[in-house]
């Protein structure tokens, strides 16, 4: 996006592209369906970015959804809005948004692309009036002189597409104060052995509370979530890891509790449940166990109530009744960790916003050179919020060069 933009106001440009083909990581997104943007209104919209989403009003002003959404329309890719807002190609393929972006590249002739081009390091002088970008270094010792640098090399997320963090040690090197990374919109890694049964079961409408060793309530929300073979992941899991993921990654430990019956408060429950132990008193327990729960669960269920497995339900006690109630509303997993940047959506952390213009994505602290995209400290839920992010801050430093 800022190499189509510049190209556009009639600046030369050299892409850089460390791999053998650009773009890999947006073909996969939204499960190479590209979630690319939110139809959200922008006060609605900052609610789901991370760190300072402040930051991201002035580039919002010159470039948001809409705009996003007008400038695919214009080059051919029609456009769907799905549920919770998000928008996607119509044909359900990323490669649609990715061809947009490099034919609009490949057929402006101030555009050069270079592949297998990985960059070493920034070029930084000091003149009279500060330090300035004077180009770059490639791995092969070549220096290619410029006088404005975009890095926009991405995250550590999906490193298979590229994405190896190089551009969080060139801001670095060039003085930037750059946070800490953890993975996030990721899987949740699990203390207790996961039952086989569960692994790849999905429960939907579900509540999911993420509370501290000392209890405090750390998060909460409510949808789909699913088993792994290590733990648990899922839409609300995945939003769950933005606000988790550094805790966990400097070692605490936190309790994921899960609500599988959120509709019925837990007097409620009692009394479905009295009423069930009546009325089917000679059933056996775990036969019985599928009248609340579904058939994946019940090994686990069973494993945790110490209820004997054939005691009929009408020899059940309230000591028993009660620790069934607190199962369906308060199955516990003791959270321990999330998974690899291979399975991260997004990489939070990354170059201070103290240190970048917000309207025009420049340094503060090397003149002409530029940051957007995932190498900035910002992150968003799941629904389109991070490609908005890297389409507008990408536009931002295109127009302001």
């Amino acid at each position: 996006m800022a190499a189509v933009t510049a190209a556009e106001r009639g600046k030369q440009v050299l892409l850089l592209e460390k791999m053998d083909q650009a773009g890999r990581k947006l073909r996969i997104t939204g499960k190479g369906r590209c979630n690319l943007t939110n139809t959200a209104p922008l006060k609605d919209f900052l609610t789901h970015i991370g760190s300072d989403s402040r930051f991201l009003r002035n580039c919002f002003a010159q470039f948001y959804n809409e705009e996003l959404m007008r400038f695919f329309e214009e080059r051919g890719v029609r456009l769907t809005v799905e549920r919770g807002n998000r928008v996607y190609p119509a044909s359900g393929k990323a490669l649609d948004i990715f061809l947009a972006l490099v034919n609009e590249l490949e057929h402006n002739e101030n555009v050069s692309i270079r592949k297998n081009c990985a960059v070493k390091s920034l070029v930084i002088v000091d003149g009279d009036e500060g330090r300035r970008i004077a180009g770059v270094r490639l791995q092969d010792g070549q220096t290619l002189m410029a006088r404005k640098v975009v890095l926009a090399t991405g995250g550590l997320s999906y490193p298979t597409t590229g994405s190896t963090g190089a551009g969080y040690r060139m801001a670095q090197e060039a003085g930037h104060t750059v946070v800490d990374q953890v993975p996030v919109l990721v899987p949740l890694v699990a203390e207790e052995a996961i039952d086989p049964d569960l692994d790849g079961f999905t429960l939907k409408n579900v509540a999911l509370r993420l509370t501290l060793a000392n209890g405090k309530k750390l998060w909460e929300g409510f949808g789909e979530m699913t088993f792994t073979d290590d733990g648990i992941g899922g839409p609300i899991v995945m939003t769950a890891s933005r606000e988790c993921s550094r805790l966990l990654h400097s070692g605490e430990r936190l309790t994921a509790h899960i609500d599988l019956k959120p509709a019925l408060d837990e007097e409620k429950l009692d009394k479905r449940l009295i009423a069930d132990l009546d009325a089917s008193g000679t059933r056996v327990f775990n036969d019985a166990l599928r009248m609340w729960l579904p058939a994946e669960l019940v090994n686990t269920a069973l494993k945790t109530l110490h209820i004997e497995y054939y005691k009929r339900l009408n020899q059940i006690n309230g000591a028993e009744r009660k620790r069934l109630l607190r199962f369906l509303k308060d199955m516990t997993l003791t959270i321990v960790g999330t998974r690899d940047y291979d399975e991260a959506i997004v990489t939070q952390g990354g170059v201070s916003l103290k240190e970048v213009n917000p309207k025009t994505m420049e340094s503060r602290l090397v003149d002409g050179l530029y940051l957007a995209g995932e190498v900035l400290d910002l992150d968003g839920d799941t629904g389109g919020y991070n490609l908005q992010i890297a389409f507008s801050t990408g536009r931002a430093a295109g127009m302001a060069i």
